[in-house]
């Protein structure tokens, strides 16, 4: 159903069913099948898999394809959250810090006692200490090492109605 907002911009308000559902759950498994292949595994027909899959691409549910990289097998063998407190003042200049590091995996801006968890990855504990080094001259950082990651890159279900 398209509807206008109030900047008379159009935008798609996409109701998600059990059938997206399944073929949201097939692409997040393997996002390289073929859509012959995914209507197979859904149980439809080539065509209506490539225009829902189109739809929810189109309505941002679907907003790109990956690869995931195992970190370890290029030797980043260190992985740590970063907890930082900074003032509201040092928001961008932690943004923009994380944008130019490598080591920066991921950055979110939260609730709390914290400003920000910054999920880091690195060769060894040197380059960590140099990572920690670069966030404490913004504001006050304290650090996790990851021992296991027993569930990471889980896929997304979207809940149905009646679950809602």
């Amino acid at each position: 159903m398209w509807q206008v907002d109030a900047g008379l911009a159009l935008q798609m308000e996409l109701e998600i069913d059990e059938t997206d559902r399944n073929l949201l759950q097939v692409v997040q498994e393997d996002a390289r099948l073929s859509f012959r292949e995914v209507a197979r595994r859904v149980g439809m027909s080539t065509p209506a898999v490539a225009e829902r899959i189109r739809k929810l691409e189109g309505a941002g549910v679907i907003s790109g394809y990956t690869a995931r990289v195992e970190r370890l097998a290029l030797g980043e063998e260190v992985g740590a959250f970063l907890r930082l407190t900074v003032s509201d003042l040092d928001y961008r200049r932690v943004t923009g810090l994380c944008a130019t590091l490598d080591a920066v995996i991921e950055c979110h801006h939260v609730t709390g006692d914290d400003s920000f968890f910054i999920r880091v990855s690195v060769h060894s504990i040197a380059e960590l200490e140099d990572v920690i080094s670069r966030f404490r001259k913004i504001g006050d950082v304290r650090s996790s090492l990851v021992l296991s990651s027993p569930v990471d890159g889980k896929p997304v279900r979207p809940a149905s109605r009646a679950t809602r």
